[in-house]
């Protein structure tokens, strides 16, 4: 894949670089449930759905050239929960990521993450503007967040720490949409007042604590997933040792949103990976390693020793 080999761009160019010279780099899927609402006019759930995914996969998000076989695939599913006014809905949002492994065709998630406050205006008239230096519309704040999240966790996956000019985009947007004034969508999801919001989650992230993690991300995918079909014990012990890194900084940062995330995503295909290993001592090393900072798990690490 061509990403993997390119150089961190420097922000400035990120910000400056017109759209006409970059490719598409997000290949998204979106669905929107109204199950739990009433909508006396379905059709304005299509049309949202359609916005949004158009939104996500026809907007150039960075400067590199991308081929359509190296587009980043994601999944994402809103759930309207409620409609306090016309126009405005409050909603629960999943998204997955994935990366495809090199020379097969499996897919394997990046990571899995759960926004209980994806709440927006929309009106099939609005007209979805977005840049990383200004406020347009929470919506449009919600999925340039998203998207430059996925590309930071997909580059992190390629080369160590190639994540960084993403997040700092998105960093942007968290300070831009956490301090607007000039609409009627206020966002406690971006001001960091608890621990499964948005700014927290980019400050995991960018801590230079967490930074085993994002090395993790090279060392599990490039070093371990990538080379596995041609030399499956290697990438076992590089995959062993992206997560005895990840598990040195959860020990220290309990219930830090990203390893959350990172496990939600991983915990079926580690187990999958580790049960065709011939070493027993190194599963049982790791079902212990995952059940003390992943118990919830547990059950999927416990059949690695069956």
């Amino acid at each position: 894949m061509l990403r993997k080999f390119l150089a961190v761009l420097p922000i400035l160019v990120l910000l400056l670089a017109g759209p006409a010279a970059r490719a598409q780099e997000l290949l998204a899927e979106v669905t929107v449930s109204a199950e739990n609402v009433t909508i006396s006019d379905p059709t304005l759930i299509t049309q949202m759905q359609k916005d949004i995914r158009e939104f996500l996969n026809n907007r150039a998000w960075t400067t590199q050239p991308y081929a359509d076989n190296e587009r980043i695939r994601l999944r994402m599913f809103i759930g309207i929960t409620t409609i306090p006014q016309n126009g405005t809905y409050n909603c629960i949002m999943r998204l997955v990521s994935t990366r495809p492994v090199y020379g097969t065709g499996y897919e394997t998630n990046v990571v899995s993450i759960n926004d209980k406050g994806f709440n927006f205006n929309y009106s099939p008239q609005m007209s979805l503007r977005f840049s990383p230096n200004s406020f347009d519309s929470n919506l449009a704040s919600l999925l340039g967040y998203y998207a430059y999240l996925v590309i930071g966790m997909d580059h992190d996956t390629f080369s160590k720490l190639g994540g960084t000019p993403y997040y700092e985009l998105a960093r942007n947007i968290v300070n831009y949409s956490a301090n607007q004034t000039n609409t009627n969508e206020p966002d406690e999801g971006w001001r960091g007042t608890g621990s499964r919001e948005r700014h927290v989650l980019l400050d995991n992230l960018t801590d230079p604590q967490f930074e085993p993690l994002r090395t993790g991300l090279y060392n599990y995918y490039r070093q371990g997933m990538d080379v596995f079909i041609e030399k499956p014990e290697e990438a076992r012990t590089s995959i062993m040792t992206a997560l005895t890194g990840i598990q040195k900084v959860a020990i220290t940062r309990t219930g830090a949103f990203i390893f959350r995330a990172f496990f939600d995503a991983k915990a079926e295909e580690i187990s999958n990976i580790f049960r065709t290993s011939q070493d027993q001592a190194q599963k049982q090393q790791l079902v212990a390693m995952l059940t003390e900072v992943d118990p919830g798990n547990s059950a999927k690490y416990q059949l690695v020793l069956k």
